[in-house]
């Protein structure tokens, strides 16, 4: 079966993309995009940038194998190795040339690293080769299953090989987790036991400690605490949600229900503190990092799109061991607000991080932007893990839509699709997430469940067929009988927008509110001449919609601030703290006690402490001004702009 997890047991099955076919809508469009543009605009990129090269200089004259001549970064032959996923699930052309390149750098005992082939394994906290390897592994796992023996896939059984012998009797793993989930789905392909008991050992080994401390800690690889005492994901990000990924796989085919529960409880706690709106995992940028529970600023969110995408790998993979709704949920809410908003509606640029709030516009990239964040899709990073992480999930996106049990069918992931199973043949048709409709019409007849995922946010969701209608909770809305062609099954899912408020543990967006409808979360966004977003405040009532270019937005009611004057921005009366709204600029200011000496005014004398700010001259905005939100992830696509999703609610 084509699908990149394929767990020999569980409480659902996978149906992979030889079952499941994505239809133009949504995810239909995407993955068409993803096919057509952003897999040749990456081997455009890594082309310009040498990385193809290195491989090149490595396969062919020895006398052009300088390191001096090497160009990218340590681990970017992991690039290369994501796009060839991508390649194999798309069915792609260019991948047999691309793949023939690789071989030809393969050293006779099977290692394989432009950076370190003369250096080997003397860098296990940075070197990231068995990182490297991890997606060499899932790119010749996705060739097996989409195609079957092959030059690419020989390269992969030699590497894995390799490993085993190396690694199977150390105590030694890699800084960057991926190479476990890696060899399970080798395992699972092959059959071959030494790949499934390689990655259990260094699962297990992990945190005991087996690398270095660094300056961040050893909780930044997951390196503090063995798995099975950990409490959360912690330290770097994506690192942590790949391992947890691995841990799940090798958790699934040892059997091992312990493994399976301690990150069960792991992910709990994690959504529950330390998870943002969008989905989103990763407060901090300079370890690309977790933060503490509820540690969730929005305007330092880290949220790296290739976390989002790591966090998504761990929902399915929970969500076919357990059968538990909660993990498509999440899924569904990093899909279509972190997995979305990364690439540009052009398929030709990319997020990196994915803030919640941006204060200035950013200036357009020149070429390779070596920063991560910023604000502003560029079309190629000087670490561009995102762009491929995008080609391959986008790939292999039809993988995760839809399971079967013994009981029937499940369709998790609402997008037009053809779904077959058995003999049954199912044609999903919708708007969404614009529209709450969704209809399942049988093409081919047989019989079974079959069962649509009901969100939590769609209170009053409907279902019908066989001549009834009946409301459904949040969970599963189930129809079964002996299903006959053009047999209908209609799904009602509420879009009215919602507003949303933060837990008042999360401190930097207290007293703040955000609009989501249906899955989408939205966001103010502020293009060219704008009123700045730092000057809004929301007033929290219903949102109006507006469908525009087949794209719903929405106005809430607003106010405009007044900047305010040179003056002391606190004071000991809450209502009058902060800049002052034009509709009150008439009202006299309140004073905090008299004669104690605050900031020096213009003049050079002290003002009293706790002096309201009062505006120079009233903004001239009428209160109740419209503010348009948009869908998160479309913002960016207008040029550089200032953005916020948590809104400061007036009154």
């Amino acid at each position: 079966m084509a699908s990149p997890v394929l767990p020999s047991s569980g409480a659902l099955s996978p149906l992979g993309l030889d079952s499941v076919r994505l239809t133009p809508g949504f995810w239909g469009d995407r993955v068409a995009l993803n096919r057509e543009v952003i897999i040749a605009h990456c081997q455009e990129w890594m082309e310009r940038a040498g990385w193809i090269g290195n491989f090149r200089r490595l396969g062919g004259d020895p006398a052009l194998r300088d390191p001096v001549l090497r160009q990218g970064r340590e681990f970017s032959d992991s690039e290369i190795y994501k796009l060839l996923e991508g390649m194999a699930w798309a069915g792609h052309p260019a991948l047999p040339e691309l793949a023939a390149t690789v071989a030809r750098a393969q050293e006779e005992d099977g290692y394989l690293n432009t950076r370190w082939y003369g250096d080997r394994y003397t860098d296990f906290e940075w070197g990231h080769e068995l990182y490297c390897y991890g997606h060499l592994i899932q790119a010749g796992v996705a060739r097996l299953r989409t195609h079957g023996e092959d030059e690419l896939t020989g390269v992969v059984r030699r590497a894995a090989d390799h490993i085993c012998r190396r690694f199977m009797d150390t105590s030694e793993t890699c800084g960057h987790p991926v190479v476990e989930m890696a060899l399970v789905e080798l395992y699972r392909a092959t059959g071959t036991e030494r790949y499934l008991e390689m990655a259990r050992r260094f699962v297990e080994r992990r945190g005991l400690p087996a690398l270095d401390d660094i300056e961040f800690g050893r909780a930044y690889f997951q390196d503090d605490l063995p798995v099975r005492r950990a409490r959360v994901f912690r330290g770097h990000a994506v690192r942590a949600v790949y391992f947890a990924s691995g841990a799940v796989d090798v958790a699934v085919e040892t059997g091992d229900a312990e493994l399976l529960s301690a990150i069960e409880a792991q992910w709990e706690r994690t959504v529950a503190r330390r998870v943002h709106l969008t989905g989103g995992m990763g407060s901090r940028h300079s370890d690309e990092a977790f933060g503490e529970d509820f540690e969730l600023p929005p305007d330092r969110a880290y949220s790296e799109t290739c976390a989002g995408i790591g966090s998504i790998m761990l929902a399915h993979r929970l969500l076919l061991a357990t059968g538990d709704v909660r993990y498509a949920d999440l899924a569904e809410r990093t899909m279509f607000n972190v997995l979305a908003t990364s690439p540009a509606l052009e398929g030709r640029s990319f997020f990196y991080a994915n803030p919640l709030h941006v204060r200035v516009p950013a200036a357009p990239p020149e070429g390779m932007n070596p920063a991560a964040e910023g604000g502003l899709r560029s079309p190629w990073f000087t670490v561009s893990c995102c762009p491929n992480n995008i080609a391959r999930t986008y790939a292999s996106l039809a993988a995760y839509v839809a399971t079967s049990d013994a009981s029937g069918v499940q369709i998790h992931h609402h997008t037009p699709a053809e779904i077959h199973h058995e003999g049954l043949v199912l044609r999903v048709e919708t708007g969404y997430p614009w529209s709450g409709e969704v209809t399942v019409r049988v093409v081919r007849g047989g019989s079974g469940r079959i069962s649509l995922r009901v969100p939590p946010w769609a209170a009053g969701a409907r279902i019908s067929h066989g001549g009834t209608t009946r409301p459904v909770p949040a969970g599963y809305a189930v129809a079964e009988g002996r299903w006959r062609p053009g047999d209908e099954i209609r799904l009602h899912l509420p879009m009215t927008p919602r507003w949303t408020y933060p837990d008042r543990r999360v401190d930097a967006v207290r007293g703040c509110a955000a609009v989501e409808r249906g899955p989408l979360v939205y966001c103010a966004e502020s293009v060219k001449d704008e009123p700045p977003l730092a000057l809004v405040e929301a007033r929290v009532s219903p949102p109006v919609e507006h469908l525009v270019d087949g794209v719903v937005e929405l106005d809430v009611e607003a106010v405009l601030v007044s900047p305010g004057a040179d003056a002391w921005p606190y004071t000991s009366s809450p209502r009058t703290g902060g800049p002052a709204r034009a509709e009150d600029a008439a009202t006299p200011p309140a004073t905090g006690t008299a004669g104690t000496p605050g900031p020096v005014g213009k003049a050079g004398t002290p003002e009293p402490a706790g002096k309201a700010v009062t505006p120079e001259e009233p903004v001239p905005v009428p209160s109740g001004e419209p503010l348009r939100l948009v869908p998160y992830h479309r913002w960016g696509n207008q040029g550089p702009a200032t953005m916020r999703v948590w809104l400061p609610t007036a009154g």
